[in-house]
C-alpha cells in the first residue's frame, strides 16, 4: 500500500499533510492560497512537498471552491426549466422573515433572473400519479431559447419530482440531446428527493451554478497532477463528513460546500476517541473564518437544512445537502478591523485573505487585521512564521494600526492591538455559543479540541470566558490538522426522500419497510457504480420524525433489517426521547409520523493513527527559545517562549508561556497550566483543576 495525500485550500494557505500507513512517515508543507486561479496553489504546494507521487494511492482534496463562488456569485449562467406557474418560487421563498421589524428588508435576490426561469406544461401530483404528461416540443423551444441567451448550465426542477422523478428524467434525455452533451444539466430529484418546492430548487440551481467551474476545477487537478506521477484514487470532501471519487463531485458539486471545514471535525473525533474525550468542541480558527462543530458521544450531528449566508437578519439560501452542523463566523488572523459608523472597533467579517494578506505580510495589505495585531503586541514570533519561511515585517504591522486604529482612539499602538485580539477572541466564542449556549448545551461539559492556525490563540481566552475545563492542541500541527482530517474520512454517500408515514397506520411497518429498501437499493447502485462491494458498505438508517400538525422535525436513529409491528413502539419511544431533548418536552399521547427516510452508507477507508512519541533526554529548560517582552491585559509582560518540538513528553508547566509551532502559536495563560501527554498533544487546563 503507498502514501495517502490530504490537501485543504483555506482562505490564506494550502496545506498538504501525507502518511504512509504501513512505515509512519509523514510529510507536510504549507503554501500560500491562488485565490483567482485556486489550482494553482494546490498544484505549487504539492510541488513543494517533493512527494513521489507514483507511491501514493490516494488523494483527498477539501476546498472552499463551491462555497466562495455561491457567496461572491461568480458561477455559470443558468436557466431555469420549472413545473407551469412555478417560475416565481424562487422568488415568493418563505414567508418567515428573520428581520420582521425592518422596513427595508429584501429577500434575498435569485440566482437565475426571471427572463430565464421557463415553464413546461407539466404536472405530477404529491402521491406520484402522472396529472399531466409532458410536452417535448415546450422543451425545444425553450432549449433554443437558452442557446441564444448563451446560458452555461441548464436546471430541470419539476414539482413534486421527490415523490415521482419520471417527468425530470425523461426531460433530461431530451434536453441532453437537443444540446449535444455541450451544456452541464442539473436534475432536482439526483440532489435531493424531500419535499419543499423552494428548498430543492434552489439546491438544485446552485448545483448548477458551481457544476461548470468545480467540474473544470477537478479536471485540472486530475491532469496536473497525473502528470507529477500520480497514479492513485482522487477524492474529493464532501459536506457530511466523508469522502467520494471526483466524478461524484463534478456531477453534484453541492454535497461539497462545506468539505473543507468538515475535515477538522472529522480529525477532532479522532483525536477525541484516542484520548478517551467523548464530548468535544472542534475549533478551527482559520485565516479568513473561525468554525466550531459541537460533537456529543463522538458523533456528528449532520442536518440537511444548511443555509448560505443565513443570519438574525437574513434567510439566506437553502441547500437540501447532508452537511455537518457547524458554525462558522467571518473571524480569522487576516480579519480586517475597521471603525464602523458610530465609531466602534469591529472585526471581520471582511478579510485580506493570501492576497495581499495582512499588512506584515509585506505584499501590499493597506488594512489592520488580526495577524498584525498578534505581531505588534509579540504574540507571534516575526521570524518563525512557517517556521522562519515566510518573511514579516513588523513594522508594516505598526504602521497600519496606527494610522487606521490608534489615532482614531487617540491610545497606543499596543492597546489598539490588544482590542483588535480581544475583539477576535470574542468573535471566536460567540461561534461556540452559538454551537453549545443556544441550542441547551452546557460548554463546561465539553473539551475543546483547538487547530488552525489561530484556533491555538483564541482558545484559552474562550476557555476563560466560558468556564471550558480543557483544551487540547493537537500533536499533528494545527496549521495542517484539517487537512490530517482528511486521511480518516470514510467513503460516504447518504440517500433522503420524503414520504409521509403515520406510525399509527395499520401497514406503517410495509410502508416503512419498502421505503428503506428502496432507498437501499439506491444507495448501493451508487457504490457499485464506484467499484464498490455491496459486502464493503455498512449502511444506516435514519428518519426525520415529528408529531403530527408540527413543522420541525427530529432526526431519529432506526434499526436495521425488518421492521416488524413490535419495533414500531421502540421507534416511537426513542422519537420521544429525542424530541424532549432537543425541545424540552414531549406529546405522549400524539399521534407520531416519520416525514424523511434517510439512508446511509460508509465504505471504511484506511485508518491512521497518532503513534505514541519516544521520551528525549531534554529538560523543559532546553526547550525555552527565548524571553520575549509581550503586551497582555493591559500591561508589558515577560514570557517565555517554549519550542514545542523540544518539548519533553511528560512535561508539565505553570503559565503563562508562549509555545511555538511552526504552523501556529499556542499561548498558555496565567491561570492555566499546561501539559505535553505521551502522543505530543498540548494538554492545557485551570491552574486549580486536578487531572
Amino acid at each position: 500500500m503507498g502514501w495517502r495525500i490530504g490537501v485543504d485550500i483555506g482562505g490564506a494557505f494550502t496545506d498538504f499533510y501525507a502518511i504512509n500507513p504501513d512505515t509512519g512517515e509523514t510529510v507536510w508543507v504549507k503554501g500560500e492560497t491562488t485565490p483567482k486561479e485556486p489550482s494553482k496553489g494546490v498544484i505549487e504546494t504539492i510541488k513543494k512537498s517533493k512527494m513521489d507521487l507514483s507511491k501514493a494511492e490516494a488523494l483527498i482534496h477539501g476546498q472552499t471552491l463551491v462555497i466562495n463562488s455561491v457567496v461572491t456569485r461568480s458561477g455559470a449562467k443558468v436557466g431555469l426549466i420549472t413545473t407551469y406557474g412555478y417560475r416565481d418560487s424562487l422568488e415568493l421563498q418563505r414567508a418567515n422573515r428573520r428581520d420582521m421589524y425592518n422596513f427595508r428588508y429584501r429577500k434575498p435576490e435569485p440566482f437565475v433572473p426571471r427572463y430565464l426561469r421557463l415553464e413546461v406544461n407539466e404536472r405530477i401530483k404529491s402521491d406520484g400519479e402522472v396529472l399531466k404528461k409532458l410536452n417535448p416540443e415546450e422543451l425545444k423551444k425553450i432549449v433554443e431559447k437558452f442557446k441564444k441567451e448563451g446560458v452555461e448550465s441548464i436546471c430541470i426542477s419539476f414539482l413534486n419530482s421527490y415523490a415521482n422523478p419520471k417527468h425530470e428524467i425523461e426531460a433530461g434525455k431530451l434536453v441532453r440531446e437537443l444540446t449535444n452533451g455541450e451544456i452541464p444539466i442539473t436534475l432536482g430529484h439526483e440532489i435531493t428527493r424531500e419535499w419543499g418546492e423552494y428548498e430543492r430548487t434552489n439546491t438544485a440551481v446552485l448545483n448548477a451554478f458551481v457544476k461548470p467551474k468545480m467540474y473544470n476545477y477537478l479536471s485540472t487537478l486530475e491532469r496536473e497532477i497525473s502528470k507529477m506521477g500520480f497514479n492513485g484514487s482522487f477524492f474529493a470532501m464532501l459536506s457530511n463528513g466523508g469522502m467520494a471519487p471526483f466524478e461524484f463531485v463534478k456531477e453534484y458539486p453541492i454535497y461539497s460546500i462545506e468539505s473543507g471545514p468538515v475535515a477538522g471535525v472529522i480529525g477532532a473525533i479522532a483525536l477525541g476517541e484516542l484520548l478517551n474525550e467523548k464530548n468535544i468542541i472542534a475549533l478551527d480558527g482559520g485565516s479568513t473564518t473561525t468554525k466550531a462543530s459541537l460533537v456529543e458521544d463522538l458523533t456528528p450531528k449532520i442536518h440537511s437544512e444548511y443555509y448560505v449566508g443565513r443570519d438574525k437578519f437574513n434567510p439566506g439560501y437553502p441547500v437540501k445537502v447532508p452537511v455537518v452542523d457547524i458554525e462558522e463566523v467571518g473571524n480569522g488572523g487576516t480579519s480586517i478591523a475597521w471603525i464602523d459608523e458610530v465609531g466602534n472597533l469591529r472585526v471581520g467579517p471582511k478579510a485580506m485573505g493570501a492576497d495581499p494578506g495582512p499588512a506584515c505580510y509585506g505584499k501590499g495589505g493597506d488594512e489592520p487585521t488580526v495577524t498584525d495585531a498578534y505581531v505588534v503586541n509579540g504574540l507571534i514570533n516575526p521570524n518563525y512564521l512557517l517556521g522562519g519561511e515566510m518573511k514579516i515585517y513588523r513594522e508594516l504591522a505598526v504602521k497600519v494600526i496606527k494610522e487606521k486604529i490608534a489615532r482614531y482612539f487617540d491610545i497606543s499602538v499596543e492597546e489598539a492591538a490588544e482590542g483588535i485580539v480581544k475583539l477576535a477572541n470574542e468573535n471566536a466564542a460567540n461561534a461556540i455559543r452559538i454551537i453549545s449556549v443556544q441550542k441547551g448545551y452546557d460548554p463546561r461539559e465539553f473539551t475543546l479540541i483547538a487547530h488552525g492556525g489561530s484556533g491555538p490563540m483564541f482558545a484559552p481566552f474562550i476557555a476563560e470566558d466560558l468556564e471550558i475545563r480543557k483544551i487540547i492542541i493537537p500533536a499533528i500541527h494545527p496549521g495542517v490538522f484539517s487537512a490530517w482530517g482528511m486521511l480518516l474520512s470514510d467513503i460516504r454517500h447518504d440517500v433522503i426522500s420524503t414520504n409521509i408515514v403515520r406510525l399509527d397506520w395499520s401497514d406503517a411497518a410495509e410502508r416503512i419497510n419498502n421505503t428503506y429498501n428502496e432507498l437501499e437499493r439506491k444507495l448501493l447502485d451508487i457504490y457499485e457504480k464506484e467499484g464498490f462491494k455491496e459486502q464493503e458498505v455498512i449502511v444506516s438508517r435514519y428518519a426525520d420524525m415529528r408529531y403530527k400538525g408540527q413543522e420541525h422535525t427530529v432526526k431519529v436513529p432506526i434499526p436495521s433489517g425488518e421492521i416488524k409491528e413490535n419495533k414500531l413502539d421502540e421507534i416511537k419511544d426513542r422519537f420521544h426521547a429525542y424530541h424532549e431533548r432537543a425541545y424540552s418536552f414531549k406529546l405522549l399521547d400524539s399521534p407520531v409520523e416519520i416525514v424523511n427516510f434517510h439512508v446511509t452508507g460508509i465504505v471504511k477507508a484506511r485508518r491512521v493513527t497518532i503513534q505514541e512519541k519516544k521520551s528525549n533526554n531534554t529538560s523543559a529548560k532546553d526547550a525555552i527559545k527565548e524571553e520575549r517582552k509581550i503586551f497582555l491585559n493591559g500591561e508589558f509582560q515577560v514570557l517565555p517562549v517554549m519550542d514545542r518540538d523540544k518539548l519533553p513528553i511528560g512535561t508539565t508547566i505553570d503559565g503563562p508561556m508562549i509555545i511555538e509551532d511552526p504552523t501556529s502559536t499556542v499561548l498558555v495563560l496565567q491561570s492555566q497550566k499546561m501539559q505535553v501527554d505521551k502522543y505530543g498533544n498540548i494538554i492545557i487546563v485551570r491552574k486549580e483543576v486536578k487531572e
